[in-house]
């Protein structure tokens, strides 16, 4: 990122913020970062998300990944009984909607019927990603609903999933004071023309609850050990396992076990930015100008899904979750001829120096 950037007007507000009520937690700063309607990140510009933006996705590389999980999609609605309400397909986190394009193109040419019986819903709170999402999906006309939030839905039969919007959702940075035996929160604060990092002395027992490591672990931990704790995902995954009557709750996301987190390798913990595709040193940089992310603890989120009365029923890697679809997608005279274009899709998608590295996926159902 560069140094030299004008004060941006979400940073004037931030700068407003802790001027008023004193230091943030860095949850608030990302999600001011990301999400201020007009000014955040993903409330500027489509072109973030792509080859020509600041990082790529696995819907990036082209329609089929799309075209997989359609087939997937499909053997589970196809396998749900009828219901009252029909069938819904739920999305979070549409971005600018290609991803229900590329699904939504292959049910209606390879599974008409049940395109014929399907809602397809995305759940997006911003006015300007829908309106993104509504341009891209005009052909599909009322087969596709849009809802501000989780609360907005009716008990649902079908699936509900995501692809990369755990990952985004804000965290909260705690660091170990290995004398005390203590965990506290790094809030964020203003030191002249910067952000800066300053500890917030208050009460985090509902953030470090879920941690929940041994002793023998926390005796090791050297002073100073970073790890990010988001309750905004694990409270969003609950939520969505409360909308669900039958079927799929599925999340696709950089992402490790709570086990993994805790690595010698990641003492200062997960959270990234990423501008034009390079790895941003500092995350206080520049609010609204840079990504902001940092792995799910898919421990948390299982164990939320759980506590609404999910069962787990995968948890895999992206090669092993997507290899699966493939073999039985292959078999299937619908899936259509496999060619030199798909082979370089799929290998985007699940080679360990490509996609296939850190994403992880979670299904769950009811």
């Amino acid at each position: 990122m560069r140094e030299n950037l004008p004060v941006s007007e979400l940073s004037q507000i931030i700068r407003s913020e802790i001027g008023t009520h004193g230091p943030i937690s860095f949850a608030r700063f990302m999600e001011l970062a990301l999400y201020h309607p007009g000014l955040g990140y993903y409330e500027t510009d489509r072109q973030r998300v792509g080859f020509q933006g600041d990082f790529y996705t696995s819907v990036s590389t082209g329609e089929l990944f799309g075209q997989l999980l359609a087939f997937r999609f499909a053997q589970w609605l196809e396998a749900l009984p009828n219901a009252a309400g029909g069938l819904w397909l739920i999305e979070a986190g549409a971005h600018d909607g290609q991803l229900a394009r590329d699904i939504l193109s292959w049910l209606t040419d390879q599974r008409p019927e049940l395109y014929n019986q399907l809602h397809y819903a995305i759940i997006d709170p911003s006015p300007l990603r829908q309106a993104w999402q509504r341009e891209k999906l005009a052909e599909f006309g009322d087969r596709v609903r849009w809802f501000g939030h989780l609360s907005a839905l009716a008990k649902t039969n079908g699936i509900i999933f995501s692809n990369e919007l755990l990952d985004a959702l804000p965290v909260h940075r705690l660091g170990w004071d290995k004398t005390r035996r203590v965990w506290f929160e790094w809030g964020v604060t203003v030191e002249g023309e910067h952000f800066a990092w300053m500890k917030i002395t208050h009460d985090i027992g509902k953030l470090t609850s879920a941690l929940k490591l041994p002793d023998e672990l926390l005796n090791v931990l050297p002073d100073g050990y970073t790890i990010e704790v988001s309750p905004a995902a694990d409270d969003w995954w609950q939520a969505a396992a409360a909308c669900l009557v039958q079927g799929k709750l599925l999340a696709i996301d950089y992402g490790f076990t709570q086990e993994e987190l805790i690595s010698p390798a990641r003492t200062n913990g997960t959270l990234r930015g990423y501008h034009q595709h390079q790895f941003s040193e500092n995350v206080l940089a520049h609010p609204g100008a840079q990504d902001l992310t940092a792995h799910v603890n898919f421990s948390a989120v299982q164990s939320a899904g759980e506590r609404a009365g999910l069962k787990t029923h995968v948890y895999a890697t992206q090669p092993q979750f997507l290899t699966g679809i493939l073999g039985d997608a292959i078999k299937a005279p619908s899936f259509g001829a496999w060619n030199a274009r798909r082979t370089r899709q799929f290998q985007t998608l699940t080679h360990p120096q490509h996609l296939g590295r850190a994403f992880k996926v979670l299904i769950q159902g009811r």
